[in-house]
């Protein structure tokens, strides 16, 4: 099942493993069953600490990991390759004695869980998003015995996808009801399970020299120059990683001819933490002002949780997120046919007529994407032209399964449970068409995440876009502002980077003369 490289490597993970681990296996005598006993015997081949025993679990073909210490049940559902073979790796090193990385506010939050958590996530292999939740969850289930979680392969149990109505991946069951879809986070994943992160959490900080609100690439790059040059430096974001790690293949950052913006902004990530950052995620910004009776000028941060934060000055590099159409059935049909990302959600839809909204880079890539999976591709451009790059525009009009609507606005979604035609005007005749699909995949740029400032002093274009100069600085006194949030033309990682340490460097050269 697993061929020598796989091998290799899992051998070298399994040579860590401290204690004992039991491998339930519940199988027939099916090709899916023999597909997931291979996978099965081979692991189990590779360590003496690993014994394997029948056992009748709620799906089948699956099997469940046991240590020897007091856990919640931790199970796959089919064979955990892809994307997913990295869970697998990490849940039988937790279960084997290894303690999961995570810090100990997060651990304590987790073992405080009281409620029995019974959670199933149905995933995508080839979905990047997955694994993060697949992962989070299971070590949740190793430090909480009241919670358990099962990961459901869903090209293997396609008929529990279709029952539920999943059309996209990660989606997140409790009890059998659907909870919640797409990316996610530790912290987010915790809240959603009841576990809020309260303003305690943030509690008894220090005023900062540099306060960076984000977590994109561009608030990554200001926390590195700031902290390297020796500041007290803070970063505070629901999340590390940004849009980034919504990209899976990225070729124009200049030093990496290939790489995953997952695995890009992990490494981000880890840079940040080693030069002692203050990482605070869980809580999103909720306002910025000088602070009252401050005799050093101080700017305070005010969290969606009540908590305040202190800084001589503050880099704003909040990002931007996908732009929504305003039309009917758009959030309706979010995760039941409305997608944005074809890596994941793209293979849940093959064999099918989808639609992709936008003719952009964006859009375009994804229609090149989709058409060696899907049916039939139908694109909508609400201009007389596309606007992708020419190189796109020719490899699209290369694919005989694509179809380029021209001049065509999108006035609506319908279906009952799930997405089934789509409707747009042609805008030069005015003619009403209707379109059958079961998929959309919505292309049309990014709206900036600055609704939070629209009261502050931090003056924005009409386009919710802050105004910075030459070297980041905003309207507010000691506030400077990064990437796709700001009024830059181009919205790209390497230049959000590079605004980044520019607004760094000029938050710097404020502390410098104040």
């Amino acid at each position: 099942m697993l061929d020598q490289n796989l091998k290799n490597q899992l051998a070298q993970y399994l040579d860590m493993l401290k204690t004992e681990v039991t491998i339930g296996l519940s199988v027939t005598n099916d090709e899916k069953s023999d597909k997931v006993r291979g996978f099965v015997e081979d692991v189990a081949s590779l360590s003496d600490k690993i014994t394997v025993v029948e056992k009748d679990l709620a799906y089948t073909p699956a099997f469940e990991l046991k240590g020897v210490f007091d856990h919640g049940q931790i199970i796959f559902a089919g064979v955990p390759l892809g994307h997913e073979f990295a869970s697998f790796a990490l849940a039988i090193l937790q279960v084997g004695g290894i303690a999961p990385k995570i810090d100990e506010g997060t651990k304590k939050r987790i073992q405080a869980i009281e409620d029995l958590q019974n959670l199933e996530t149905i995933v995508s292999l080839s979905c990047h998003n997955c694994p993060e939740v697949v992962q989070s969850f299971n070590i949740m289930a190793v430090l909480n015995p009241k919670i358990n979680h099962t990961m459901i392969e869903g090209s293997m149990f396609q008929e529990i996808a279709e029952d539920r109505d999943v059309l996209a991946v990660p989606a997140i069951f409790k009890d059998g009801e659907f909870l919640e879809g797409g990316k996610q986070t530790m912290d987010s994943l915790l809240e959603l399970i009841g576990s809020k992160k309260s303003s305690d959490d943030f509690a008894d900080k220090p005023a900062f020299d540099v306060l960076i609100i984000g977590g994109g690439p561009a608030a990554a790059t200001a926390a590195v120059y700031a902290a390297r040059k020796g500041v007290k430096t803070g970063l505070v974001a629901s999340e590390f990683g940004g849009q980034v790690v919504e990209t899976l293949g990225i070729e124009n950052i200049p030093g990496f001819k290939y790489t995953e913006g997952p695995d890009f902004m992990a490494n981000m990530k880890e840079q940040v933490t080693a030069l002692g950052v203050d990482v605070m995620t869980g809580a999103l910004a909720s306002d910025i002002k000088e602070a009252e009776n401050s005799s050093n000028k101080l700017i305070e941060v005010e969290l969606d949780n009540g908590a305040k934060l202190e800084s001589r000055t503050v880099v704003i590099a909040t990002g931007a997120r996908w732009r929504l159409l305003g039309i009917p059935g758009e959030t309706e049909f979010r995760n039941k046919g409305v997608a944005y990302c074809t890596h994941c959600d793209g293979p849940l839809f093959k064999g099918k007529p989808v639609a992709v909204i936008g003719g952009g880079n964006s859009g375009i890539e994804a229609a090149i994407d989709l058409a060696a999976m899907v049916d039939h591709v139908t694109v909508l451009e609400f201009l007389p032209e596309l606007k992708a790059d020419q190189v796109l525009q020719d490899k699209l009009y290369s694919l005989d399964n694509v179809t380029v609507i021209k001049n065509a606005q999108t006035t609506g979604l319908y279906g009952d449970s799930r997405l089934e035609r789509l409707e747009y005007t042609d805008r030069e005749s005015g003619e009403e068409h209707s379109l059958e699909v079961e998929g959309c995949f919505i292309q049309v740029g990014l709206v900036p995440n600055t609704e939070w400032l629209k009261e502050s002093d931090v003056e924005l274009t009409d386009r919710g876009e802050i105004l910075v100069d030459g070297e980041g600085k905003t309207s507010l006194e000691g506030v400077y502002a990064a990437g796709d949030a700001t009024n830059t033309v181009f919205k790209q990682i390497v230049i959000a980077a590079g605004s980044g340490a520019t607004a760094a460097l000029g938050a710097f050269n404020y502390l410098m003369r104040n």
